[in-house]
């Protein structure tokens, strides 16, 4: 059975996320949208926020290349949302990280890659 993309997508983000929780982190929010954009993986760990972009990637783009300036741009609009809607973490340090997955048929490891700032 053939899947679609959104079925890959979905696989590459619940991949991370299972990698996430045996790392200790707790998820508080998936494919979270407003009118910037959408927030794939918004997870916590004690007093850490970690905002994950999950890519699935066939071929092998690694890096944080999979997002350029103006995604990062509606990242950090997106995630400003989302905090308004949360003013209880406001006092959270955040991490903000692309989690690069092959898809299948490769069968590789998940790159992490830290975004140094959103916009």
């Amino acid at each position: 059975m053939l899947m679609t993309a959104r079925d890959l997508g979905i696989a590459a983000e619940t991949r991370v996320l299972k990698e996430l929780h045996r790392r200790g982190w707790h998820l508080l929010d998936r494919n979270w949208s407003c009118r910037w954009g959408e927030l794939d993986l918004l997870m916590i760990k004690g007093r850490r926020l970690l905002l994950v972009e999950v890519k699935g990637r066939r071929t092998p783009v690694w890096g944080t290349r999979a997002v350029m300036s103006a995604k990062r741009r509606r990242l950090g609009r997106a995630f400003s949302c989302w905090r308004a809607e949360h003013p209880e973490r406001a006092d959270c340090l955040l991490q903000v990280a692309v989690a690069v997955v092959p898809l299948p048929p490769s069968n590789g490891p998940v790159r992490w890659f830290p975004l140094e700032q959103l916009c």
